[in-house]
């Protein structure tokens, strides 16, 4: 155990202080009950507090006989200031997405088959705003009756007419590798954004939405395929202009950063 920092637990370990099998605590993961870290080699990592949470499962489990959707209600409605702590680590997509989950009266298991993701990726996504694909971003906004853009807090009432080089403002990065960067605040009829794709960075399926886009390529190399069967290969100074009811998807197929504006308007991305 390292000494010089917060106790960790490897997940033999902690399913023995837990009082449960290593194999349960692993199918509660996948139940998105629980997210342990990973090390730098990617092997769970259990705090003090991750065992906890695992007695605390284990209680509802055993003594109040619940299955798995209703202890993550449980466990999520037991301690608002808990949740509170929590939220002020969570960046706001993950926030926002919860908010709506509960607004609408879903639980996490629900929400994850509508989607067709795993339970445990929704609440890793919940917690923490990261781990999905962008078509999976975009899908979850859409079917909470948002858009990506608000999700990521775009519509600021603190707003500037001019934005300086260098100095815009990135959502929140909850696909790997997709860095979205704005170039106009506040609500306006487009959505302005400056993307940089590191290499195989992708959507990773298509998604579509209403109104119409336009992109411009300043470096790198963009390939977008429209309803499936239309490529087009993206090259710095090119442009494309399409209406996003059509199927797109997309992936940077430099060996390097790709950066492109792209402009949605109205703002219903």
């Amino acid at each position: 155990m390292n000494t010089n920092g917060p106790v960790r637990y490897k997940v033999a370990e902690a399913a023995r202080l837990a009082g449960i099998s290593a194999s349960t605590a692993r199918l509660w993961e996948s139940q998105g009950l629980l997210v342990p870290g990973r090390s730098e080699t990617g092997h769970r990592q259990y705090s003090a507090e991750d065992v906890a949470r695992l007695k605390r499962i284990s209680w509802y489990r055993i003594e109040r006989g619940l299955n798995p959707a209703a202890i993550r209600e449980a466990l999520e409605s037991e301690d608002p200031s808990a949740e509170s702590a929590e939220s002020s680590s969570t960046s706001d997509i993950g926030r926002r997405l919860r908010s709506l989950r509960h607004a609408a009266g879903k639980t996490l298991e629900q929400v994850a088959n509508d989607m067709g993701i795993t339970s445990s990726t929704l609440s890793t996504l919940e917690r923490t705003s990261q781990g999905v694909s962008f078509k999976t971003l975009h899908d979850l906004a859409e079917y909470y009756g948002t858009t990506v853009s608000r999700l990521s807090g775009e519509e600021s009432e603190d707003v500037t007419a001019i934005i300086r080089s260098g100095e815009w403002r990135t959502w929140p990065q909850t696909t790997p590798g997709v860095t979205v960067q704005l170039l106009a605040e506040g609500r306006r009829m487009m959505d302005c954004h400056r993307f940089v794709l590191a290499p195989g960075a992708a959507s990773e399926g298509a998604y579509r939405h209403e109104g119409e886009e336009f992109m411009h390529v300043l470096s790198g190399r963009l390939e977008l395929v429209l309803d499936s069967d239309q490529f087009f290969d993206l090259g710095p100074g090119d442009s494309l202009y399409f209406e996003s009811r059509r199927y797109h998807s997309w992936r940077n197929r430099h060996d390097g950063e790709t950066v492109l504006l792209w402009i949605n308007t109205p703002p219903t991305f």
